[in-house]
């Protein structure tokens, strides 16, 4: 082979190769940090295995007949705060959603507002909204409906507003050239293009706000968590296992109703 056609085959640029050793060199820098900022106590770290033994000892068997009428009647609660809360941030999402979509709102001051509404949906956790609502409402289910649609306006908004934007313009344009209002382009035009992944997203949010509402009550916010905490509380593990239980059935099924529902849907 000629000299000049004779090629040295590397896969990384030396650049390239620095910037990763530089990556993964401020990985490890970052864990160490973390590690020393946490102040893990070796002893209680070498201890862990034997205490959680001695837990699922306490916790087992479960006290099933804790089940009715008390953590029967919190799961229910549960599924209300999971499922109100689910609708009413959809309500909330939807037009938000709409100001966020380029496509639909030219104006770049509501896109950009509209945005930030979403970003700061998401980055509260759903406790925290919990807390605020306890604060304004009281304990009960009121606050935990409210901060789970909150937690969810983020989340919902978004993903609408990222299908909005992937329609096809055509059939958007060819209603308003002929002089259709806009609620009609909305629902002619777009609406059948987002709607599977609207109800995705319903299912699949609603799904994730019944595993979130569980917890809800750590904070006072009603449901499941109102009864688990005060089990836990009183040391009343087998209780607490009872509670685990119908927590995991709830989620299962949870799990299985969506899938199939989804699948009739899309």
């Amino acid at each position: 082979m000629s000299p000049a056609l004779a090629r040295e085959w590397r896969r990384f640029t030396p650049a390239q190769r620095l910037g990763r050793w530089g990556v993964w060199l401020a990985m490890v820098a970052a864990c160490a940090w973390a590690a020393r900022s946490i102040d893990i106590i070796p002893e209680f770290l070498a201890d862990a295995p034997e205490q959680m033994m001695d837990l699922l000892v306490r916790m087992w068997p479960p006290n099933l007949a804790h089940y009715y009428p008390t953590v029967h009647g919190a799961l229910v609660e549960t599924l209300h705060i999971a499922t109100l809360g689910t609708i009413l941030s959809f309500g909330l999402a939807l037009p938000v959603a709409l100001l966020a979509a380029r496509n639909v709102c030219r104006n770049r001051a509501l896109n950009t507002l509209a945005q930030l509404v979403l970003v700061a949906s998401r980055s509260v956790n759903s406790l925290v909204w919990a807390l605020i609502f306890v604060a304004v409402f009281g304990p009960g289910p009121a606050a935990g409906t409210f901060a789970i649609a909150f937690r969810s306006v983020g989340f919902v908004g978004k993903l609408l507003a990222e299908a909005m934007e992937e329609a096809a313009p055509g059939p958007l344009e060819a209603l308003r050239a002929t002089g259709a209002p806009w609620a009609s382009v909305m629902l002619k035009a777009l609406w059948p293009q987002v709607q599977p992944a609207f109800w995705g997203v319903a299912l699949f949010r609603w799904d994730i706000n019944v595993r979130e509402s569980a917890v809800l009550g750590l904070v006072g916010a009603g449901g499941i968590g109102v009864v688990l905490d005060d089990a836990i509380n009183f040391f009343h593990w087998d209780r607490v296992a009872t509670v685990l239980l119908a927590v995991l059935a709830v989620v299962v099924v949870a799990e299985v109703v969506v899938t199939r529902i989804r699948a009739r849907l899309l």
